[in-house]
């Protein structure tokens, strides 16, 4: 099996990246669609309005925002239709996950990664 990787949009795409997902319900600031080299957008994983205001990327809301996300993610049948694909596509080579939040580490797309390696 490959490898499964989180990566900020901004960042240069990598010759090892693979799969490329964009997994933010909004489209990125200052990136344009033509140049972002994503293969899919899977905005339908991400976490709700209310959800991703209430956490304001806020660190000490870290673990109550995963658990709540996590919640979204087990009652949504997209996320587990995106569950699937992506265990499909880590066969075939890297996946990663393209997200736009500056803290490389307390953001959604963490929390995404950890559920889909369970």
């Amino acid at each position: 099996m490959h490898e499964l990787r989180c990566r900020r949009i901004y960042v240069t795409a990598g010759d090892d990246d693979g799969f490329r997902v964009l997994v933010d319900r909004l489209w990125p600031r200052g990136v344009k669609k033509d140049s972002a080299q994503i293969d899919h957008w899977a905005k339908e994983v991400a976490p709700s309005t209310e959800l991703r205001k209430w956490f304001g990327h806020a660190p000490e809301k870290y673990a109550e925002f995963s658990a709540l996300y996590v919640a979204e993610l087990e009652r949504n049948p997209d996320a587990k239709a995106f569950r699937i694909e992506i265990r499909e596509r880590l066969n075939e080579g890297n996946v990663t996950l393209l997200y736009a939040a500056k803290d490389e580490t307390c953001n959604h797309a963490a929390v995404l990664k950890s559920w889909l390696e369970v």
